[in-house]
């Protein structure tokens, strides 16, 4: 009786510590999931859906711009996941603080602006791109597009972590389906792009490596103005650091499949939107859903810098969140309605260099074990 009862008791408590472990697990990979899945969304915006982007910094490079993009994506695991454990490390709750970390308390000042200004241009940037999607896919009145747009953003901001993580955990995995259908399309019709087995001359190597570096570093540098409060909100090294890894890791494979889709277009680099191309040749029948990607990669690029931007402002005023969203929200509108694709010019390049100044010293300092 004694021992079938010490037995029951062994048991039950053997039992009980496995459904914990278990729990701890499952718990730990849905955190990293969230994580990777904002961290995705941020990354990605207009440019990256229409294929512009992976065209410009990697495709025209043939078989150098997929080793680009393996330099790229390993650069997104390594910088991205050791940019959230630092942020635990110090308590960084915005942007400011990390750069402050980086680049000392003189030239994080100027850092700072210059990425609460480029933070505004990509918002705007993603404004417009909604209009125009709007406007010229739907027939639907731009004002419209923007009213929608910003209704929805400030819906989702007032939810604050938990929309923001509900918004990307969605999007994402459906553009990680759609992005993998497309490649498999062309194994299927047995097109695969001979143009990516090309070895081009030797200095389009050494391009195509700049390209990785700037991509991933331009790319990183507005990023933290998401990953940083989230991983310090998270505050979790372990939930973290494998949301880092798979969120790099899905930025590679999503890299990679557009690349090798972009690669059957003959003279790709003539095209604005190459993916609606390629889209219109495979799925024409579901081409709508390409246009609600497109929607969507704009909408998680939108709401995850309006995140970052109102981190930021919350260190010099207080008010409430919703107004602080509204605001930038207006400002961002009116920027949008300007011409200030010159300003843009002459920033760019000047963030571009800042840009990696930052992925180099975010190389160099190290982590508290």
């Amino acid at each position: 009786m004694f021992f079938r009862l010490f037995f029951n008791l062994t048991h039950k408590d053997i039992v009980d510590e496995k459904l914990m472990k278990w729990g701890v697990r499952v718990k730990k990979w849905t955190g990293a999931f969230q994580v990777a899945a904002v961290y995705v969304g941020t990354v990605i915006g207009a440019g990256f859906a229409t294929g512009k982007e992976i065209v410009e910094f990697f495709t025209q490079y043939s078989l150098y711009g997929f080793f680009g993009i393996l330099l790229a994506g390993f650069l997104f695991i390594m910088m991205g996941t050791k940019m959230m454990l630092m942020s635990i490390d110090i308590q960084a709750s915005s942007f400011k603080e990390f750069n402050e970390h980086l680049f000392g308390k003189f030239f994080s000042k100027i850092m700072n602006i210059f990425m609460t200004i480029m933070l505004i241009g990509v918002c705007a940037v993603m404004l417009s791109g909604a209009e125009a999607l709007f406007l010229e896919q739907l027939g639907i009145p731009k004002i419209v597009g923007s009213v929608v747009t910003i209704t929805l953003s400030i819906l989702v901001m007032i939810l604050g972590v938990k929309g923001l993580f509900a918004v990307n955990t969605f999007v994402v995995p459906i553009l990680i389906v759609f992005n993998l259908m497309v490649m498999y399309s062309a194994f299927y019709y047995d097109f695969f792009p001979e143009y990516l087995l090309i070895t081009p001359e030797i200095k389009s190597g050494w391009k195509a490596a700049g390209s990785a570096f700037s991509y991933a570093a331009f790319n990183l540098t507005l990023a933290q103005a998401v990953l940083v409060p989230i991983a310090t909100e998270i505050n979790n090294k372990a939930i973290v650091k494998l949301g880092g890894i798979l969120g790099g890791f899905l930025l590679t494979v999503i890299l990679i499949s557009s690349h090798i889709t972009l690669g059957a277009l003959p003279s790709l680099l003539d095209y604005d939107i190459p993916m609606a191309v390629v889209v219109r040749n495979t799925f024409e029948n579901i081409y709508f859903i390409y246009l609600f990607i497109i929607f969507g990669e704009i909408f998680t690029s939108l709401i995850g810098n309006l995140y970052g931007i109102e981190r930021q402002l919350r260190k010099y005023v207080e008010v409430k969140s919703i107004w602080i969203f509204i605001v930038i929200m207006v400002f961002v509108y009116l920027v949008g309605r300007v011409d200030y694709g010159q300003l843009l010019g002459i920033l760019y390049p000047l963030f571009g260099y800042i840009s990696l100044a930052f992925l180099v010293l975010l190389w160099r300092k190290s982590i508290q074990k």
